[in-house]
């Protein structure tokens, strides 16, 4: 915050997924995504007269596209508003539309591409549930190099504290590596509640 960074969740409040660390609303969104909040969060993030600009959001398998116009579009409004500020974003992993989500949000040429990996390949399925995918995640990072026709800084994210091994820990970190991820997170969550990993 001292230098200028802060992060802004896009889409709604209600998640579609429902991983077992999380403690964001899951259900199905009441609401389609707002149109108007790309500009507003980029009015807000000037007024803040932020350096670096980070978009995450819920994941909306409600919707086509799973959210990747609203990205490309809140990465537009902030480049309009702020053009010396960086801008990074956490996506979902577009469920069944990847490669079209990245092209879209790609696009709009964001200086990172985050997407976290979450947890070892061994709790991947456990903790994230049927319809994430530990090698989709791998290979969503490794395309994003591919489809950006600039240098995209890649990154993502590991929690720690789930029941993974550090040598689990080491092979995530060489996966991530290997495919080519340039930035590495490992942080940990308090358990929100005694229903949660």
């Amino acid at each position: 915050w001292g230098r200028g960074t802060a992060t802004f969740q896009i889409l709604g409040d209600t998640c579609t997924r429902a991983c077992r660390y999380c403690y964001v609303n899951s259900g199905k969104p009441e609401h389609a995504p707002d149109p108007l909040e790309p500009l507003r969060l980029a009015h807000a993030a000037a007024q803040m007269e932020l350096h670096h600009v980070v978009v995450t959001s819920v994941d909306r398998d409600d919707l086509t596209d799973k959210g990747a116009a609203h990205y490309a579009a809140t990465i537009r409004a902030l480049k309009s508003k702020l053009p010396h500020a960086s801008v990074e974003v956490l996506t979902p992993d577009f469920l069944g539309h990847e490669e079209e989500a990245l092209q879209i949000v790609l696009g709009a040429r964001p200086e990172v591409f985050n997407h976290n990996i979450e947890t070892v390949r061994r709790l991947h399925r456990r903790m994230r549930g049927a319809k994430a995918s530990y090698d989709k995640a791998l290979w969503l990072l490794r395309r994003a190099k591919e489809v950006a026709d600039y240098p995209v800084l890649t990154k993502s994210g590991i929690i720690v504290g789930l029941g993974e091994t550090n040598d689990e820990v080491v092979e995530t970190m060489r996966d991530l590596r290997a495919h080519p991820v340039d930035v590495v997170t490992i942080g940990q969550y308090l358990q929100p509640s005694q229903k949660h990993a």
